[in-house]
């Protein structure tokens, strides 16, 4: 029989790292079996849970349950999901918790997985990561600015010692640690941050048994391999060049116990390094017009400002040099006018769903589902409107997106800052023919950074096209209110990126 794997998660978010995990299948085997994931946020912890229920109810029965195809579908308020599959549920309970880790309720907890995983699985795998605010630089911008910060006193630099902790008791066949790129550069009491990680992992085992060979994930030629790194920059994982339709780049260290780490030297997985593009897997979305947050917000008046704003924006445009983004104004300005707008939302299946040969879209779509899931606009004030047409059609037309030195005076922001350079991407179009800039929760805020490559419709991406940059399949549900949603999502590992590291691992072990 093979080997299958319990799974311990840590900040397990809304479950990107373990949804690639557990979805692995190896000639119709499962290697990896998620015991306990973790995470302290509400929100995250409803759609962590749900989707444990949902991994549950599917083995259980092949299927997924209709009463949550109909929630999928809006034709439904949420069901009490003991109600759906009472043991389902339990599972899903004892699976996901909502614990802050760190605290003596959170080790009890994880201590007790640990004991019953290390009796009903062959082996263990820890994944995750401590949270990456205080890693990260924009965080560490905006502690700077907070009266009273104490580096050294951030809880959230320490909380990687938590997963040092677990890591030790669990003494699994391998782990996954995750996390973004600020970590190689962040510093406490003027030690570089990854370096203490490094010699905390390091260390594990010493004089009493196994200790933890590091290793790097390197890809080149259609290959995926462990290899040593010689550089910290070597744990840098880009994930475009796995498929992923995002320029994603995250610290990924791997660690393979030393009396199983002789099979990491030939372990390697093909891969099919196709560059996806934004147009890959939101192109096909039902199109949507964005709201308009302040006044009036209606179709007619929607237009009447898109169109206005065309009209000025083609005007302010003179000159040979500017002939190519004139007419794609212009163009805008008549498509506009000749046709209705389109709604702020949808729940609309694409044309051909669920039968695309593509691997990634096979991934994504879900043949079971009846509808597309949080594909809703937000409102934007007017004057937005206006630097959002214009960012979208000059990514169009010049194939990047606009600088700041770029935009008109006219629908400039009235900011004394904007030309200082400090506001350089303020208004940031994820181009069509690219993979996007890096998903972050940051989307939650406003939609400035994630303007639509489509200049009629005018808007930001939906929590759907998020989730699909990230490559969540159709069927993940993120619970909460948008805002909520958007962080989830913006905070994830890319399942389908976990998914090559899983098999990667899997080769390995087995």
């Amino acid at each position: 029989m093979p080997a299958t794997f319990g799974i311990v998660d840590l900040f397990a978010g809304p479950g990107g790292l373990g949804e690639g995990f557990a979805s692995l299948a190896e000639r119709g085997h499962a290697p990896f079996r998620i015991g306990i994931s973790v995470e302290k946020e509400t929100s995250a912890h409803w759609t962590l849970r749900l989707r444990a229920f949902l991994r549950e109810y599917h083995e259980r029965h092949g299927y997924l349950p209709n009463e949550f195809i109909d929630f999928h579908s809006g034709d439904s308020l949420e069901p009490d999901w003991k109600n759906v599959d009472a043991e389902a549920w339990r599972a899903a309970e004892t699976e996901a918790r909502a614990l802050e880790l760190g605290t003596d309720a959170a080790a009890n907890a994880i201590d007790g997985a640990i004991r019953e995983l290390k009796a009903k699985y062959d082996d263990t795998i820890l994944i995750g990561g401590p949270p990456c605010q205080a890693y990260s630089l924009v965080g560490r911008a905006r502690s700077k600015g907070k009266v009273g910060y104490v580096p050294e006193e951030d809880e959230r630099h320490y909380l990687f010692r938590e997963y040092i902790r677990v890591l030790n008791k669990l003494r699994p066949a391998a782990f996954v640690m995750e996390n973004v790129k600020g970590m190689l550069s962040s510093t406490v009491e003027s030690r570089l941050v990854f370096e203490m990680l490094m010699e905390d992992l390091s260390s594990l085992g010493t004089g009493r048994g196994h200790q933890y060979e590091l290793f790097a994930i390197k890809i080149d030629d259609g290959v995926v391999a462990l290899k040593q790194a010689a550089l910290p920059s070597d744990f840098i994982v880009r994930a475009e060049k796995f498929g992923i339709p995002q320029r994603r780049h995250r610290v990924i260290i791997i660690g393979i116990r030393s009396d199983l780490a002789s099979g990491a030297t030939d372990a390697l997985i093909p891969i099919r390094s196709l560059d996806r593009t934004v147009s890959d897997v939101i192109g096909t979305m039902p199109s949507l017009r964005s709201g308009i947050s302040r006044g009036m917000d209606d179709p007619k008046t929607w237009r009447r400002d898109v169109v206005d704003a065309a009209r000025q924006l083609a005007g302010l445009h003179t000159g040979k040099e500017n002939g190519s983004l004139r007419k794609a104004f212009t163009t805008v300005a008549r498509e506009l006018k000749k046709t209705a707008p389109a709604n702020r939302s949808s729940s609309s299946l694409p044309e051909g769903y669920g039968a695309s040969n593509d691997e990634l879209l096979r991934w994504l779509e879900r043949p079971e589902l009846r509808a597309v899931s949080q594909h809703e606009t937000r409102g934007h004030m007017t004057s937005d409107l206006g630097r959002y047409l214009y960012a979208s059609v000059f990514g169009s037309v010049r194939g990047y997106s606009p600088k700041a030195a770029d935009f008109p005076s006219a629908i400039s922001p009235d900011h004394r800052s904007w030309s200082t350079g400090a506001f350089n991407d303020r208004f940031r179009v994820q181009l069509a023919d690219q993979a996007a800039t890096t998903i972050t929760s940051h989307i939650s805020k406003d939609g400035h950074y994630f303007i639509h490559p489509d200049p009629i419709q005018c808007r930001s991406l939906t929590v759907r096209e998020a989730a699909r940059l990230q490559t969540f399949p159709d069927d993940y549900l993120f619970l909460g209110n948008r805002t909520q949603q958007y962080v989830q999502v913006g905070n994830a590992v890319p399942p389908f990126l976990a998914q090559k590291i899983a098999a990667l691992i899997n080769t390995v072990l087995t």
